[in-house]
């Protein structure tokens, strides 16, 4: 309109920019430091991680000698019941820190690797329960499945180290210095 000024916005407030290279603006640090799934996420992670090396002893075991089947099933289900605790408390987090349950910007590709990785142990469990595969094959899939899940471990362990360098590189850190 005539005689009518406008002033631009700005993109972002500084605290809300995320500085290069970094997981998090200032606000959603602040929203992960205060979100109890934070250390929830911190618990089941090495716990999942810890329970999936010997579930993958015992299946490789059971391929080799035949033995242990039952017991190697029953890490399989074990590491499949910690996985969707993961992942729901995982969405929960993604949900307090970034605003949506999953597919948030810095986690997107984790997310969708994830769905894969839940896929895969849902279909060992549908093979399982419903008895259709034969053992060793029921077996080769869990390690597909384990295979899948070190991917997406790899990918959270890389954005835990790039959350922790961003912090270092001077990121302010509500409470405290960086």
């Amino acid at each position: 309109m005539p005689g009518t000024t406008t002033t631009a916005r700005p993109r972002s407030h500084e605290s809300n920019a995320r500085p290069q290279g970094d997981l998090y603006t200032v606000e959603e640090r602040a929203r992960r430091d205060a979100s109890k799934w934070t250390l929830v996420q911190g618990i089941l992670a090495p716990l999942q991680l810890v329970v999936m090396a010997v579930s993958t002893v015992l299946v490789i075991r059971s391929l080799q000698t035949g033995e242990g089947v039952f017991i190697a099933d029953a890490s399989v289900v074990i590491k499949t019941a910690l996985l969707y605790a993961i992942m729901v408390t995982g969405s929960l987090w993604e949900k307090d820190v970034f605003g949506k349950y999953l597919f948030a910007g810095p986690f997107f590709w984790e997310d969708v690797v994830s769905m894969g990785v839940i896929a895969l142990h849902t279909a060992y469990l549908v093979a399982l329960l419903g008895n259709l595969l034969p053992t060793d094959a029921r077996l080769v899939l869990a390690l597909a499945a384990y295979a899948a899940y070190g991917v997406n471990a790899v990918q959270f362990l890389r954005k835990f180290r790039m959350a922790r360098r961003g912090r270092t590189r001077g990121s302010p850190r509500p409470g405290g210095p960086a």
